[in-house]
């Protein structure tokens, strides 16, 4: 029963001596010159101060936009092995898709009226 379970463990055994060897392969093999510069915390290029700018709060906006993405990409890792399956699931899974585009259908109309998807 346990010889199921051995190329599971093989590729557990593979990953992690790959990650390491990585790791310690490239403090061995890589460069060495540090300066003040490569050792300061990237900020998309912009300096990095103590407080953030504009007091530290994002917008809403950032949050909704978030949000919504992921209701609606959720939405495609359920439609697409829908799509694929189709023909087995026949009426049921016609009408179970169909009330599941619905409630997300119903979900954009209230966030497109709300003016979430608007970039002011």
């Amino acid at each position: 029963m346990l010889d199921n379970y051995v190329p599971i463990l093989v590729l557990f055994v593979l990953a992690a001596g790959f990650a390491a060897g990585s790791v310690g392969a490239a403090a061995v093999i890589g460069p060495k010159r540090y300066n003040r510069a490569k050792l300061d915390a990237y900020e998309c290029g912009i300096e990095p101060t103590p407080q953030p700018m504009g007091g530290g709060r994002f917008p809403v906006k950032f949050y909704l936009t978030a949000m919504l993405f992921i209701v609606f990409d959720i939405e495609m890792i359920f439609l697409i092995p829908w799509a694929v399956a189709f023909d087995q699931l026949g009426l049921f899974g016609l009408v179970e898709m169909t009330l599941f585009i619905g409630t997300v259908f119903v979900a954009y109309a209230y966030v497109w009226r709300r003016g979430g998807l608007e970039w002011d």
